[in-house]
């Protein structure tokens, strides 16, 4: 196991309620935070995720649990656990997952029972929005929208710094819904893996930018060099930008008219482009069925950290 990136002092005195321990599980590394009662970090570290291996990721988190109980000198901490994917509310079984091997299989019973002690686990956009919402670029708001850019595409909602999972644990599904208002040349739209044609993640992830940008100019590019030579002024990347901030400004959009959130918070790489943040508001606005339109849009404040310590703050400052 990887010793923690950064010494922390064990801190003396700290009862186990005052230490929240996040967990991080992700396809290829599962990350741990512990953070003390005001939300700063007491000790962290990370593994590789154990592909495949369902016992072994069990093992994985177990270790990690102790690990930062040790380095923030405490016992029975509270443990919470973003993952993609979700509980089903049917079963209790997880569902959705892209770490396949965890589908199917009673996660959050067994994890609680390795440990001996509760476990809340949640979807790991609903992390980001709780982050986000605690202590990030949506605290002081009530309803906080955050959404991932990146490889995929997806979201999360938190109310009053908690998660929001719905009745079918799937509340913040966005990334496969349709593209709203289409065109006629965005008619059906690209294939998306789950089975559907014109899903918002084949249109707004990285690799869906990357490939609106091959099929219009030939040129084959990543995201970030398509953003690159965008703001450098060539033409052909200037115009994909402009048709991806179009469609995200959409996809936005359709959730203000059902959610009508305080704030939106924008996490992935494709978010840490100020000039993408920057121009979204006034494309979203013609969209909204409303006579103004002054909802933030904000990056998420934790960046790659926010998922981990959205899951930390699953038990809230309440709890």
């Amino acid at each position: 196991m990887h010793r923690p990136r950064r010494p922390w002092r064990r801190s003396k005195g700290l009862r186990a309620q005052d230490i929240r321990i996040g967990i991080d599980l992700g396809g290829t590394k599962i990350a741990g935070i512990a953070l003390g009662p005001d939300g700063t970090t007491r000790a962290e570290t990370r593994v590789p995720t154990p592909q495949g291996d369902y016992a072994g990721t069990l093992d994985a988190i177990a270790g990690l649990v102790a690990t930062l109980e040790a380095e923030a000198g405490t016992e029975g901490a509270s443990v919470g656990i973003g993952m993609p994917g979700a509980v089903s509310r049917h079963n209790g079984l997880i569902k959705n997952a892209n770490s396949v091997w965890l589908n199917g299989r009673p996660f959050a019973q067994d994890i609680a029972a390795r440990l001996g002690r509760p476990v809340r686990v949640e979807n790991d956009a609903n992390c980001l929005a709780v982050s986000e919402a605690v202590d990030g670029a949506g605290a002081g708001e009530r309803l906080v929208w955050a959404v991932i850019l990146g490889t995929g595409v997806g979201s999360g909602v938190a109310v009053d710094g908690q998660a929001l999972t719905g009745r079918n644990a799937i509340a913040g599904e966005w990334g496969h819904n349709p593209l709203p208002w289409p065109r006629d040349d965005e008619r059906p739209g690209p294939a998306c893996y789950c089975g559907r044609r014109g899903c918002l993640e084949t249109w707004l992830s990285g690799p869906g930018l990357a490939a609106d940008h091959l099929a219009c100019t030939g040129e084959r590019l990543s995201g970030e060099q398509i953003v690159a030579a965008a703001l450098q002024g060539e033409p052909g990347a200037a115009a994909t930008l402009a048709r991806y901030l179009d469609r995200l400004a959409r996809g936005i959009a359709h959730v203000v008219n059902l959610l009508d959130p305080d704030v939106i918070v924008l996490g992935g790489g494709l978010s840490r482009i100020e000039s993408v943040v920057a121009a979204l508001p006034e494309r979203i606005a013609p969209h909204v069925f409303s006579d103004t339109f002054d909802t933030p849009v904000r990056t998420s404040r934790h960046g790659d950290a926010s998922g981990v310590r959205g899951a930390a703050w699953l038990w809230g400052p309440e709890s």
